[in-house]
């Protein structure tokens, strides 16, 4: 099994896929021992001063003036974890989880928490059991830290919480005993610091923008076969009218529609005597569109990756290489980078939903594409894709109202001491929502592109679309007459799942989307 070596402040994209992913082990970097130790010292001695230090020795939130004895700093931390286990809902996805303590463990690694060794130890033990904790996914708005979801990950780590195991929610201790590992034991500050911080809204992030570079290619990809289906023309994809603009994405998505309409023989058969002078804008603007939103989701990608390496816990610790050494209070916590580029990348993938439900909506509209009504030869008897594309507007319907941002909503909490938060818990959650609508869309567009291929034959496409159009007819056959087609979008849903065409995009297109 790989290991990956945590590096205080340097998980990079690929890590994170990897970690996401599962199937391998984590280990922290020698470097960070050293830091850990330091700011460990510095809790540890304000622990033991009389002194009030927010988080050490006081309450939380609104209680933050409550004094507490030094005889009850550990009963503290593990009352804090107990009452803000209070998420509903349904679990978060191991996928999601794994990303939440590699984030989480990376972050306390940085030695500005005041955690000892063992803390971060207990999460890589825990992930390397191939153990997840059970996480409700609801009950976060974004400050101060997604509390309530990171305290279900550590009440597991105690030993008091749940685990999810084949679905089911399995007694933690029980799981834990089983892959030879013993509850976490906190000491002063640590229950903070595993609870106060932005990692369930990250990984949540995180989730949506990796699976949005499957979606995003395999996209391309269906546009450029909607295209050749609809007997477009590739002059709106010449690299000059892209250059003199200068925006790169646009630069980058009509070079990948380039190669893959390349040596295409659909094409060369209407060159001469088409009297259509334009396309519809969603094959032309294609470039213009697609290039916007991958644009975006890179400027998400690096707001995504600072916070993955980001300290984000409050308060934190400074122990300087002079012996000099403070704590301070902050706002960290607040996830307002995390929740706005969430937002942004919502808007992508509702856009990119939206453009390829209109290449369905071109295709089945014979006095567009010119194909017969509805893609069936037999249209009347016949209703061919007239109602698989209501199901892709509805998709796209619902992608608006999820696009709404949820940046701009606050409700005040803790009677008003955490009186503007982030919402960005949210705002990356409902990203899974929209991708399973997007990628439905592209289901129906691929299915709807390769039926009006049915119509060109003999004629060829080029290369690279031919062999998306045999990957699909893997498991979706050709429609000449009505038949069962729900089974035929989940098929197709899940070749655009399985990144096999995006996959074909980066070796034929020329383009990776998060290179």
């Amino acid at each position: 099994m790989n290991q990956i070596t945590i590096s205080p402040g340097q998980l990079t994209l690929d890590q994170l896929r990897s970690i996401r992913h599962g199937g391998v082990k984590l280990a922290l970097h020698e470097s960070a021992a050293a830091l850990i130790r330091r700011s460990a010292a510095v809790v540890q001695a304000a622990a033991a001063g009389d002194a009030a230090v927010y988080g050490v020795n006081t309450g939380f939130g609104k209680l933050a003036s409550t004094r507490i004895s030094k005889d009850d700093l550990a009963a503290l931390q593990r009352n804090l974890i107990r009452s803000h286990c209070v998420g509903v809902g349904a679990p978060l996805a191991p996928e999601v989880v794994r990303l939440m303590m590699a984030t989480k463990a990376a972050s306390l690694a940085r030695g500005h928490s005041g955690v000892r060794e063992e803390v971060v130890q207990a999460i890589l033990d825990v992930f390397n059991a191939g153990l997840i904790p059970y996480v409700p996914a609801q009950g976060s708005v974004g400050a101060s830290g997604d509390l309530a979801p990171l305290s279900h990950m550590s009440l597991a780590l105690m030993g008091e919480g749940e685990m999810l195991v084949d679905g089911q929610r399995k007694p933690a201790l029980a799981e834990m005993e089983k892959a030879g590992l013993k509850p976490l034991q906190l000491q002063a500050k640590e229950g903070l610091a595993l609870i106060n911080g932005t990692q369930t809204s990250t990984a949540l992030a995180l989730e949506g923008l990796i699976r949005f570079e499957v979606v995003y290619a395999t996209a391309i990809v269906s546009g450029a076969l909607t295209l050749d289906a609809a007997r477009g023309s590739d002059g709106p994809f010449d690299p000059g009218i892209h250059a003199v603009r200068g925006q790169p994405g646009q630069i980058e998505a009509a070079a990948a529609y380039r190669q893959l309409l390349t040596g295409s023989a659909i094409r060369q058969s209407h060159k001469e005597g088409d009297d259509r002078v334009q396309d519809p804008y969603c094959l032309r603007c294609q470039p213009q569109v697609m290039g916007a939103c991958l644009d975006q989701a890179r400027y998400v990608r690096e707001v995504l990756l600072r916070e993955a390496n980001a300290v984000t816990d409050n308060p934190l610790v400074f122990a300087n290489d002079d012996g000099t050494s403070y704590m301070v209070s902050g706002g960290n916590f607040h996830a307002e980078p995390v929740a706005l580029a969430a937002d942004a990348l919502a808007c992508a993938i509702a856009e990119v939903g939206a453009i390829a439900e209109r290449r369905i909506a071109m295709l089945i509209d014979t006095g567009v594409s010119r194909l017969p009504p509805f893609l069936t030869a037999n249209a009347g008897l016949n209703s061919g894709f007239m109602i698989a594309h209501v199901t892709a507007a509805a998709l796209a319907s619902e992608n608006k109202s999820l696009a709404h941002p949820a940046s701009v909503d606050s409700l005040p909490t803790s009677a008003n001491q955490e009186d503007h938060v982030s919402m960005a818990t949210f705002a990356a959650r409902r990203l899974g929502a929209m991708l399973d609508n997007t990628g439905h869309i592209i289901a129906i567009e691929l299915l709807a592109a390769a039926q009006g291929f049915e119509f060109l034959r003999p004629l060829q496409s080029s290369g690279p679309l031919e062999h998306v159009y045999a990957l699909l007819r893997e498991t979706c056959p050709p429609m000449p007459d009505d038949h069962y087609l729900a089974p035929d979008i989940e098929h197709a849903f899940a070749l655009v799942g399985s990144g096999r065409l995006a996959q074909l995009l980066q070796d034929e297109g020329g383009m990776r989307v998060f290179a």
